[in-house]
């Protein structure tokens, strides 16, 4: 986080917004070596059609090689490699980075509206999206920007429940119906497709130990301010999955499954970029690791 339905509902507890940061500063950027996808490689279903949706979290901008224009889509992002091993018959990835949930139906820049991809005869959607509408950008840029005058204090959660109210909070259940229409605006234009909401991954660990010792991102934000950031990633990926459960979504949450690959862990164990030393990806984005094992995630959902 700091951090883009109708019948029976799977759900299960494992968590892509924005386009690329502007709080980044002095972004490296070196090559990252990731094992290949080795997903469970099936045969061609001629019946099949796949549809991705979603925000930069879904498109991966800066992950090798880059494609989609504006949208920063990458060909290892996890639609990419799912499809690779799962051969739908026919696959088509319309994610765009900083994409919300009104861009579904309504274009961004260039780029139709997404569900302008659905079909009556797709047979599997996933979509991450919901990252942008709640502002993961603004809160990322306003807790690095608290940080550098209280860095071992609290200044970010100060700020968000100044007055006794959580605004981040708040931020969330108001966005919650935005992203139930979208899972409904799915079902109602292919209404034979199995539906898969992806969260978001985790950006940083709960305590500011977890963090490697040689990763300057661990002082990204102010030491006292993990524990609160996390909570607030975790309520996030709650209010995905019930959202997911209450219009006949499958939710695979990548944030449990990716803690301990925070953006401060070392290389080769992260699976998101921080905003220095990035590598291969976007600042505070899922790095090529990350979407390989997102992809597996979400193989392993749909599977059952």
């Amino acid at each position: 986080m700091i951090f883009s339905r109708f019948g029976t509902a799977k759900s299960r507890t494992l968590l892509g917004a924005g386009a690329a940061l502007t709080v980044a500063a002095g972004v490296a950027a070196t090559a990252l070596v990731a094992a290949p996808f080795a997903g469970a490689a099936q045969p061609q279903d001629t019946a099949t059609r796949y549809v991705a949706l979603g925000d930069s979290f879904t498109a991966g901008p800066g992950i090798p090689t880059q494609s989609g224009g504006a949208c920063a889509r990458s060909d290892r992002n996890y639609p990419s490699l799912l499809a690779q091993a799962t051969h739908p018959a026919e696959f088509v990835d319309v994610s765009c980075s900083g994409a919300v949930t009104a861009n579904m139906e309504d274009p961004q820049g260039s780029a139709a509206p997404q569900f302008d991809a659905l079909t009556a005869d797709t047979t599997l959607v996933t979509v991450g999206i919901g990252g942008n509408d709640v502002g993961f950008g603004g809160i990322i840029g306003t807790c690095v920007t608290l940080a550098a005058s209280d860095p071992t204090g609290h200044p970010c959660t100060d700020h968000y429940t100044a007055g006794g109210v959580d605004q981040l909070e708040r931020t969330f259940a108001e966005k919650a119906p935005k992203i139930a229409a979208v899972l409904q605006g799915i079902h109602h234009r292919s209404p034979n497709a199995e539906v898969v909401l992806v969260g978001y991954q985790a950006i940083l660990p709960a305590t500011k130990a977890a963090c490697d010792p040689a990763n300057p991102n661990k002082a990204i934000v102010a030491e006292n301010d993990f524990p609160y950031l996390a909570a607030k990633e975790r309520s996030f990926a709650h209010i995905l999955a019930a959202t997911a459960a209450a219009n006949n979504a499958t939710f695979v949450d990548t944030r449990t499954a990716s803690e301990g690959h925070e953006a401060c862990t070392a290389p080769g164990t992260r699976w998101i970029e921080g905003i220095v030393d990035v590598v291969n990806a976007a600042p505070v984005h899922p790095n090529a690791l990350g979407m390989e094992n997102v992809a597996h995630l979400v193989q392993a959902e749909i599977a059952e």
